[in-house]
């Protein structure tokens, strides 16, 4: 069975972005670019790739999907592009947006938690890549199977969290930690129950 995969950016204090969606306070180095493109190709949107010197055919190497909400989905559209991830399946999960401007990206207007589990139900192919938001990522929070999550070394003070959601507890366990240079880890959780 696939696994959904919340692979996520966090401020030490558990913020995904800014309260604006602000990400540019993130500290990057080049050891953690060069791992991610290493390891996690997919995750480097389609209209970005050129511009940080990556082929626009470098093979998914994780994720053949990507399940992102409306604020994660709406830079892009802010930027012209509606179809941010070309490279993966898109499902956009939305009760505001009333369609989308690429046959490539599909709308979900309802329930998150069937489209979640039709998928992870599909045989082969790649895990699914959760790509936020908070909200959707609460909704979520049962069909989660593995947490990546890069922890930068900043405390933002404010802004949009991890999860967002009714009180809900759900244990996981480190499986594995990297640390770059300038201080962000990336570490992997499992679920404990």
């Amino acid at each position: 069975m696939r696994k959904l995969v919340y692979f996520v950016g966090v401020s030490v204090d558990g913020m995904m972005a800014g309260p604006a969606g602000e990400v540019d306070f993130y500290p990057v180095a080049p050891d953690m670019v060069a791992h991610l493109r290493s390891e996690f190709p997919e995750t480097m949107p389609t209209h970005v790739r050129p511009h940080i010197g990556m082929s626009l055919d470098v093979p998914n190497k994780r994720y053949d999907t990507v399940v992102m909400g409306r604020g994660t989905y709406q830079p892009a559209l802010d930027e012209g592009v509606a179809s941010p991830y070309a490279h993966l399946r898109q499902y956009v999960v939305s009760r505001s947006l009333t369609g989308v401007a690429d046959p490539a990206v599909t709308l979900v207007p309802g329930d998150p938690l069937a489209l979640v589990r039709r998928l992870k139900a599909e045989e082969g192919g790649l895990d699914i890549w959760l790509c936020g938001g908070s909200d959707l990522a609460g909704q979520l929070l049962p069909e989660i199977d593995e947490l990546v999550v890069k922890s930068y070394p900043v405390v933002a003070g404010g802004g949009l969290p991890m999860f967002t959601g009714g009180f809900a507890p759900r244990g996981f366990a480190p499986t594995d930690v990297l640390a770059f240079g300038h201080g962000t880890t990336i570490t992997t959780y499992r679920p404990t129950t």
